[in-house]
């Protein structure tokens, strides 16, 4: 049949129709996959957003811990200093009393006593800020606490330089440094310094049990020699023959005799015949 133009028209418009489908299928295998490619930058994005949270919180907590470990101790004013080992101080909640922890300085009344008193004066004068390390309250409701000056422990510079001693029992309230504070007072009494420079020192826990501490300066106890002879009676217990002539046959006992030898010097009755020191050896 003839083609006509009618109809070559109609042909090559199928044609073209039929290309084109083959095109966008043959297209379609080319395309990458929407759920696949488009997917992996989206979890990706989630992952790394994940980490950085995780990064984030890491560093604020080291952050905090950071912050934690700079904080410092409470800090409070130096009212007045009692003694060796015990102030006053004025803080946030008060006036409190506090006893140096883990230290035991001389009593006021015992050697050495006064010039601790006097030497933690000088490391806390009143008005001076320290901090405040609070352990726990005592039986006789004071603070035992560490006191930091300048960053520096008073009651270790105070064993260290002889004016305090370490107490033992105690110890434990102080267990990070106790080492530090046993080195110090080693080196102390080696040294002999102060508190230590007594041959026999007393330690403070005794003296307040009622010891007594003996100071290089003490004078030894004298010695009191036993008397020759026994206790002489008193002038009014001798008989009537001492305002005249005593023999020993006016004596009823040989102590009389005795009491009358030792009241009178240089034995004006002659009692002792063979001068020992004896009165009327036949009395005896």
């Amino acid at each position: 049949m003839p083609l006509t133009r009618s109809r070559y028209v109609t042909a090559l418009i199928e044609g073209l129709s039929s290309l084109g489908l083959l095109v966008l299928l043959s297209g379609c295998s080319a395309l990458p996959e929407i759920g696949a490619v488009g997917a992996q930058p989206r979890e990706q994005e989630i992952a790394e957003a994940s980490t950085g949270e995780q990064n984030s919180l890491a560093a604020v907590t080291d952050q905090d811990a950071h912050q934690a470990a700079a904080k410092t101790l409470p800090t409070a004013t130096v009212v007045s200093v009692g003694d060796g080992d015990t102030l006053r101080v004025q803080g946030q909640d008060g006036s409190i009393t506090i006893r140096l922890a883990c230290v035991d300085a001389p009593e006021s009344s015992q050697a050495f006593g006064p010039e601790a008193t006097l030497r933690l004066r000088q490391l806390l004068s009143t008005g001076q800020m320290v901090e405040v390390r609070a352990i726990e309250r005592d039986r006789y409701g004071r603070t035992v606490a560490e006191i930091y000056s300048g960053g520096q422990s008073v009651g270790l510079q105070l064993v260290g330089e002889g004016y305090a001693v370490v107490y033992e029992q105690y110890i434990s309230g102080c267990a990070a440094t106790a080492d530090d504070y046993r080195q110090a007072e080693s080196a102390a009494r080696n040294a002999r310094r102060n508190f230590w420079s007594q041959p026999n020192p007393t330690m403070p826990w005794d003296f307040r049990r009622g010891g007594t501490s003996p100071t290089p300066t003490d004078p030894p106890p004298a010695v009191v020699p036993a008397p020759v002879n026994p206790p002489s009676a008193t002038p009014t217990n001798l008989p009537a023959c001492v305002s005249g002539d005593c023999d020993c046959g006016d004596f009823a006992t040989w102590e009389q005799a005795q009491a009358v030898l030792n009241a009178t010097p240089g034995d004006p009755h002659r009692l002792d015949g063979d001068s020992d020191g004896v009165a009327c050896e036949s009395l005896r």
